[in-house]
């Protein structure tokens, strides 16, 4: 299976308008390769373009943060990921900096504000949920003696096991786990 050329330009696009491309652009080939790879399995079965750019932006933040993990330039620390070369300002003890310190090869950070989602990903999400939400009720009336809406509401919606689903409908846990599984079988299928 092979990407078209479209799809590898949408993923080089996506890696370069990531933030954590800038100053790693000579990783550039590792990321291409990891998003890739990551993405293969499902890119071509996916025929919406923005739920496909959506996917892929997932993917890329995945791979580039791997990448940048493996290659040492990541740390995990308490409040995520920071890079390698980084010093907090907590971490500069010293008041007034003597004549004899270089702190040339200092870089300071500052903790990176999160807006959540933009605009065009919450669009897109809520074009995600409409379409399994309208897929669930068009399986649900082509077989309502399935309750498949109803297994779906106690599972998602409120959280119920499978076994306490099973108890609440009368039926046996093998038969929600079948039905689950088929659900998600034709969700995917509505999908395609």
């Amino acid at each position: 299976m092979e990407l078209t050329q479209e799809k590898l330009n949408l993923i080089e696009k996506i890696i370069k308008n990531d933030r954590k491309f800038a100053n790693n652009e000579d990783l550039y080939d590792d990321f291409f390769n990891e998003m890739c790879k990551r993405s293969m399995p499902i890119v071509n079965t996916i025929t919406s373009d923005a739920t496909l750019e959506a996917y892929l932006r997932k993917i890329a933040t995945t791979s580039i943060l791997n990448v940048l993990k493996d290659s040492g330039r990541l740390r995990r620390t308490r409040e995520g990921f920071s890079q390698v070369r980084e010093v907090s300002l907590d971490a500069v003890h010293s008041p007034e900096p003597s004549s004899q310190e270089n702190y040339s090869n200092v870089v300071i950070s500052y903790p990176h504000a999160d807006f959540g989602s933009n605009p065009e990903d919450i669009a897109i999400e809520k074009e995600i949920l409409q379409k399994i939400v309208d897929a669930i009720y068009l399986i649900n009336e082509a077989e309502p003696d399935k309750q498949y809406l109803r297994i779906y509401k106690l599972r998602y919606d409120e959280g119920m096991t499978q076994k306490e689903i099973a108890s609440e409908l009368n039926l046996s846990q093998s038969e929600i786990s079948k039905r689950l599984f088929k659900l998600m079988e034709k969700v995917k299928e509505a999908f395609n």
